[in-house]
């Protein structure tokens, strides 16, 4: 009986681990884009010292 308990937990998370891969490629192929890829770019340029 302690393999079958162990066995429905490792299933239970190997199913909420298929359904957040699921979820995050739905919501990438639906246009929406992760948090933080957007970030600004900075860029600074130095006058020549010559």
């Amino acid at each position: 009986m302690a393999e079958k308990s162990g066995n429905s937990g490792i299933a239970f998370i190997l199913g909420a681990v298929v359904v957040v891969l699921a979820g995050l490629i739905w919501y990438l192929y639906s246009g929406g884009d992760l948090p933080g890829a957007d970030e600004p770019e900075i860029q600074i340029d130095l006058p020549d010292g010559s």
